[in-house]
Protein backbone atom coordinates (compact mmCIF):
# COMPACT_ATOMS: atom_id res chain seq x y z
CA UNK A 1 0.00 0.00 0.00
CA UNK A 2 1.19 3.26 -1.29
CA UNK A 3 1.93 6.21 1.67
CA UNK A 4 -1.30 7.81 -0.06
CA UNK A 5 -3.76 5.22 0.27
CA UNK A 6 -2.36 4.37 3.94
CA UNK A 7 -3.21 8.34 4.99
CA UNK A 8 -6.41 7.99 3.31
CA UNK A 9 -7.35 4.89 4.88
CA UNK A 10 -6.03 6.12 8.65
CA UNK A 11 -8.36 9.22 8.37
CA UNK A 12 -11.11 7.56 7.37
CA UNK A 13 -10.90 4.97 10.27
CA UNK A 14 -10.80 7.92 12.57
CA UNK A 15 -13.90 9.73 11.55
CA UNK A 16 -15.49 5.78 11.48
CA UNK A 17 -14.47 5.76 15.05
CA UNK A 18 -15.75 9.34 15.83
CA UNK A 19 -18.59 9.36 13.55
CA UNK A 20 -19.79 5.97 12.70
CA UNK A 21 -19.02 4.34 8.95
CA UNK A 22 -22.51 5.41 8.29
CA UNK A 23 -22.57 9.50 9.02
CA UNK A 24 -18.98 9.45 7.01
CA UNK A 25 -18.72 10.34 3.53
CA UNK A 26 -15.72 10.65 1.11
CA UNK A 27 -16.37 14.31 1.07
CA UNK A 28 -15.58 14.50 4.59
CA UNK A 29 -12.52 11.97 4.75
CA UNK A 30 -11.04 14.48 1.98
CA UNK A 31 -11.59 17.24 3.45
CA UNK A 32 -10.03 16.07 6.97
CA UNK A 33 -7.54 15.14 5.08
CA UNK A 34 -7.10 18.85 2.79
CA UNK A 35 -7.31 17.07 -0.44
CA UNK A 36 -10.13 17.77 -2.99
CA UNK A 37 -12.59 14.90 -3.79
CA UNK A 38 -11.16 13.73 -7.01
CA UNK A 39 -7.81 13.63 -5.34
CA UNK A 40 -9.42 10.86 -2.70
CA UNK A 41 -11.28 9.57 -5.63
CA UNK A 42 -7.73 8.20 -7.33
CA UNK A 43 -6.85 6.21 -4.79
CA UNK A 44 -9.98 4.93 -3.46
CA UNK A 45 -13.35 5.69 -5.92
CA UNK A 46 -16.20 4.44 -3.20
CA UNK A 47 -16.54 4.90 0.36
CA UNK A 48 -16.64 0.92 0.55
CA UNK A 49 -13.28 0.56 -1.14
CA UNK A 50 -12.11 2.62 1.86
CA UNK A 51 -14.25 0.04 4.34
CA UNK A 52 -12.91 -2.79 2.47
CA UNK A 53 -9.37 -1.91 2.82
CA UNK A 54 -9.64 -1.42 6.50
CA UNK A 55 -11.36 -4.03 6.85
CA UNK A 56 -8.71 -6.71 5.53
CA UNK A 57 -5.91 -4.24 7.76
CA UNK A 58 -7.73 -5.18 10.68
CA UNK A 59 -7.86 -9.03 10.37
CA UNK A 60 -4.68 -9.66 8.94
CA UNK A 61 -3.69 -9.65 12.45
CA UNK A 62 -6.19 -12.06 13.77
CA UNK A 63 -5.74 -14.24 10.68
CA UNK A 64 -2.16 -14.13 11.60
CA UNK A 65 -2.75 -15.25 15.12
CA UNK A 66 -4.83 -17.70 14.16
CA UNK A 67 -2.46 -19.21 11.83
CA UNK A 68 0.25 -19.93 14.59
CA UNK A 69 -2.45 -21.26 16.95
CA UNK A 70 -1.27 -24.67 16.39
CA UNK A 71 2.55 -24.27 17.78
CA UNK A 72 1.54 -21.86 21.22
CA UNK A 73 2.15 -23.21 24.05
CA UNK A 74 -1.26 -22.44 26.11
CA UNK A 75 -1.92 -21.44 29.57
CA UNK A 76 -4.33 -19.24 31.40
CA UNK A 77 -2.01 -16.35 31.36
CA UNK A 78 -1.33 -16.78 27.75
CA UNK A 79 -4.78 -16.77 26.87
CA UNK A 80 -5.66 -13.41 28.73
CA UNK A 81 -2.67 -11.82 27.46
CA UNK A 82 -4.06 -12.71 23.86
CA UNK A 83 -7.70 -11.76 24.79
CA UNK A 84 -6.46 -8.45 25.48
CA UNK A 85 -4.18 -7.97 22.37
CA UNK A 86 -7.40 -8.80 20.17
CA UNK A 87 -9.51 -6.23 22.64
CA UNK A 88 -6.95 -3.81 21.88
CA UNK A 89 -6.87 -4.15 18.07
CA UNK A 90 -10.48 -4.30 17.58
CA UNK A 91 -10.92 -0.96 19.83
CA UNK A 92 -8.59 0.48 17.51
CA UNK A 93 -11.36 0.08 14.43
CA UNK A 94 -14.34 0.26 16.97
CA UNK A 95 -17.00 1.40 13.89
CA UNK A 96 -16.74 -2.05 12.48
CA UNK A 97 -17.65 -3.76 15.78
CA UNK A 98 -20.32 -1.40 17.24
CA UNK A 99 -21.77 -1.35 13.88
CA UNK A 100 -20.94 -5.48 13.00
CA UNK A 101 -24.36 -6.44 11.21
CA UNK A 102 -25.39 -4.16 9.56
CA UNK A 103 -21.67 -3.28 7.93
CA UNK A 104 -21.15 -7.04 6.87
CA UNK A 105 -23.98 -5.89 4.05
CA UNK A 106 -21.93 -3.52 2.79
CA UNK A 107 -19.46 -5.58 1.12
CA UNK A 108 -19.86 -8.74 -0.12
CA UNK A 109 -16.30 -9.40 0.03
CA UNK A 110 -15.97 -8.66 3.31
CA UNK A 111 -19.29 -10.69 4.81
CA UNK A 112 -17.71 -13.80 2.84
CA UNK A 113 -14.59 -13.78 4.45
CA UNK A 114 -15.75 -12.65 7.70
CA UNK A 115 -18.16 -15.74 7.68
CA UNK A 116 -15.12 -18.13 6.88
CA UNK A 117 -13.26 -16.33 10.08
CA UNK A 118 -15.91 -16.79 11.97
CA UNK A 119 -15.96 -20.54 11.34
CA UNK A 120 -12.19 -20.48 11.79
CA UNK A 121 -12.59 -18.87 15.18
CA UNK A 122 -14.72 -21.75 16.12
CA UNK A 123 -12.41 -25.02 15.60
CA UNK A 124 -9.51 -22.47 16.61
CA UNK A 125 -11.12 -22.39 19.92
CA UNK A 126 -11.83 -26.20 19.91
CA UNK A 127 -7.75 -26.88 19.11
CA UNK A 128 -7.17 -24.60 22.18
CA UNK A 129 -9.82 -26.78 24.07
CA UNK A 130 -7.56 -29.61 23.15
CA UNK A 131 -4.50 -28.23 23.80
CA UNK A 132 -5.40 -26.99 27.47
CA UNK A 133 -7.04 -31.19 27.97
CA UNK A 134 -3.74 -32.35 26.83
CA UNK A 135 -2.17 -30.32 29.64
CA UNK A 136 -4.80 -31.56 32.15
CA UNK A 137 -5.92 -27.77 32.41
CA UNK A 138 -8.94 -28.79 31.08
CA UNK A 139 -11.43 -31.85 31.36
CA UNK A 140 -13.07 -33.69 28.47
CA UNK A 141 -16.50 -32.75 27.15
CA UNK A 142 -19.22 -34.44 28.79
CA UNK A 143 -21.29 -34.88 25.73
CA UNK A 144 -20.13 -34.04 21.26
CA UNK A 145 -21.30 -30.52 20.53
CA UNK A 146 -20.56 -29.27 24.07
CA UNK A 147 -17.08 -27.44 23.88
CA UNK A 148 -18.48 -26.24 20.27
CA UNK A 149 -21.08 -24.35 22.22
CA UNK A 150 -18.58 -22.89 24.39
CA UNK A 151 -15.92 -22.21 21.76
CA UNK A 152 -19.49 -20.42 20.15
CA UNK A 153 -20.33 -18.43 23.05
CA UNK A 154 -16.67 -17.40 23.31
CA UNK A 155 -16.67 -15.94 19.52
CA UNK A 156 -19.84 -14.43 19.79
CA UNK A 157 -18.95 -12.45 23.28
CA UNK A 158 -15.79 -11.34 21.57
CA UNK A 159 -17.93 -10.13 18.33
CA UNK A 160 -20.20 -8.07 20.25
CA UNK A 161 -18.41 -6.52 24.10
CA UNK A 162 -17.56 -3.13 22.59
CA UNK A 163 -21.41 -2.62 22.70
CA UNK A 164 -21.35 -2.33 25.92
CA UNK A 165 -17.93 -0.43 26.14
CA UNK A 166 -19.75 2.88 27.40
CA UNK A 167 -20.78 1.41 30.37
CA UNK A 168 -17.10 1.60 31.62
CA UNK A 169 -15.76 4.93 32.80
CA UNK A 170 -12.46 4.25 30.62
CA UNK A 171 -10.92 1.88 27.95
CA UNK A 172 -8.25 -0.50 30.24
CA UNK A 173 -11.39 -1.08 32.94
CA UNK A 174 -13.28 -1.62 29.78
CA UNK A 175 -10.47 -4.18 28.80
CA UNK A 176 -9.59 -5.63 32.55
CA UNK A 177 -13.65 -6.43 32.81
CA UNK A 178 -14.29 -8.22 29.67
CA UNK A 179 -11.34 -9.90 29.42
CA UNK A 180 -12.46 -11.55 33.11
CA UNK A 181 -15.74 -12.41 31.71
CA UNK A 182 -14.00 -14.06 28.79
CA UNK A 183 -12.09 -16.34 31.02
CA UNK A 184 -14.58 -17.20 33.17
CA UNK A 185 -16.13 -18.78 30.47
CA UNK A 186 -13.52 -21.80 30.95
CA UNK A 187 -13.45 -21.97 34.53
CA UNK A 188 -16.43 -24.46 34.65
CA UNK A 189 -14.56 -26.73 32.52
CA UNK A 190 -11.41 -26.67 34.01
CA UNK A 191 -9.73 -29.36 35.94
CA UNK A 192 -8.38 -28.90 39.46
CA UNK A 193 -5.12 -28.13 38.01
CA UNK A 194 -6.68 -25.48 35.28
CA UNK A 195 -8.74 -23.59 38.46
CA UNK A 196 -5.82 -23.39 40.76
CA UNK A 197 -3.98 -21.86 37.63
CA UNK A 198 -6.85 -19.49 37.16
CA UNK A 199 -7.03 -18.46 40.55
CA UNK A 200 -3.27 -17.27 40.65
CA UNK A 201 -4.33 -15.48 37.08
CA UNK A 202 -6.75 -13.82 38.88
CA UNK A 203 -6.85 -13.82 42.64
CA UNK A 204 -8.96 -11.03 42.83
CA UNK A 205 -11.69 -12.73 41.67
CA UNK A 206 -12.09 -15.18 44.86
CA UNK A 207 -11.48 -12.41 47.49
Amino acid sequence: MNKKKKLIIEGAKTLFNEKGYSQVTIRMIALKLEMSSGNLNYHYQKREDIFEALYFEMVAAFDERLAKLEDVEVSIPQIRQDIEQSMHRMIDYKFFWTDLYNLLSVSDHVKTHFQAVYKSRIDGCLLLFEKLEKQGLMRGSSFKLEYHFLAEQIVNYGNTWLYASNLYANKNENIAKVANTLLSFFYPYLTPKGQLEFKNEMPTLFE
